[in-house]
């Protein structure tokens, strides 16, 4: 049975307080991180979350771009281990594999590493955070198909899907993947065209352009992994070829500034957002709170805060790594559930 986590918020939040107040009597703590892609808008919201986070709890952050590659991360992490750092944080990588062995070293230095977006496939991770990406997945595909149903008079008729994924090479690309079969295996009259982005506009508009060609009239619909990096690019392909956007009903996770703005402009039928600026900040939050002694989310807890649309957020064993939690944040449907000017999304807080 779970028990409750952080169900005693005020007592908590005296607890992070008094820690607060406390930090300048103990040492300033360094927080090395790593991001992919510092330009995408999400990693954007990472960084600013724990430079935010870390200035709140007296925290110095360094971040630097991994640029996705694992060789260069494992050299940032030896870098930052030359200078010190008391915890890392991972913002994203593309070969999860390859990087453990730095992990690895971060384990035996008893440096505590938390994880965003993805995990690494090995080594201990103390914290990843994160929504459940086949599950949102799901989510985001029981809407798409909700969608075919309300252009086909509340029918799911034979056709063709197109799935347009990110990186093929990806943990993040399967999770997301499984989530999305998991739903339209239910339907065997549809057939699914995979079509590879690349988590970019240039990638996405490219496939989507050949499978429209490809398939023209029998598509029903166009599945995008991640909107907020590739669905600009597959509506512009659908324009391109003189065709409308809303009749195919775009959805998937992860919105972003640009996939807000296509909702609002009723190009895209809806989709789950990731928790980016939330996960980062509850990231530091976490290493800082283990580093002091104070209270950390465990195997088996739930994480519950009000108003926070990611909560509750149940504590389950890391499936990726060899030992951690794995913080399941809640992700929204937008704007089903969540208005897009909602201001607790953090599309909203960095458009501000």
């Amino acid at each position: 049975m779970r028990r409750s986590f952080f169900c005693f918020t005020a007592a908590l939040l005296a607890v992070s307080l008094c820690a607060g107040v406390a930090a300048g009597a103990e040492k300033k703590l360094t927080i090395g991180m790593v991001v992919k892609a510092p330009s995408a808008p999400y990693i954007q919201a990472f960084m600013k979350a724990a430079e935010d986070k870390s200035k709140e709890l007296g925290a110095e952050i360094m971040i630097r771009d991994g640029e996705g590659d694992s060789i260069k991360i494992m050299e940032i992490i030896d870098t930052y281990m030359t200078q010190g750092i008391d915890a890392f944080i991972l913002g994203g990588a593309v070969d999860l594999r390859t990087l453990v062995p730095g992990i690895r070293k971060l384990n035996e230095a008893n440096i505590p590493v938390a994880a965003l977006d993805s995990s690494p496939e090995g080594g201990v991770v103390d914290f990843f955070l994160s929504f459940d990406l086949a599950q949102s997945s799901a989510k985001a595909a029981e809407l798409f198909v909700e969608g075919i149903k309300g252009r086909n008079g509340g029918n799911v008729p034979k056709g063709v899907v197109l799935e347009i994924v990110g990186d093929n090479a990806d943990m993040f690309t399967h999770a997301c993947t499984e989530g999305f079969n998991s739903v339209i295996s239910r339907y065997p009259q549809l057939e699914v065209a995979q079509g590879e982005g690349k988590w970019n506009n240039t990638d996405s508009h490219a496939v989507t352009s050949d499978l429209i060609t490809r398939f023209g009239e029998r598509i029903v619909g166009i599945y995008v992994q991640t909107p907020d990096v590739m669905a600009p690019g597959a509506v512009a392909a659908i324009e391109a070829a003189g065709l409308d956007p809303v009749n195919y009903g775009i959805a998937g996770i992860c919105i972003g500034p640009e996939g807000i703005d296509l909702i609002k402009k009723g190009k895209m039928l809806g989709a789950v957002e990731q928790p980016a600026y939330d996960g980062a900040a509850l990231a530091v939050q976490y290493l800082v709170d283990k580093l002091r002694g104070n209270p950390v989310p465990k195997i088996g807890d739930t994480v519950v805060v009000d108003g926070a649309i990611w909560s509750p957020a149940p504590v389950i064993k890391n499936p990726w790594a060899d030992e951690g939690a794995f913080v399941v944040l809640q992700g929204a449907l937008v704007p089903q559930e969540v208005g897009a000017d909602d201001p607790r999304l953090w599309e909203n807080k960095l458009t501000k």
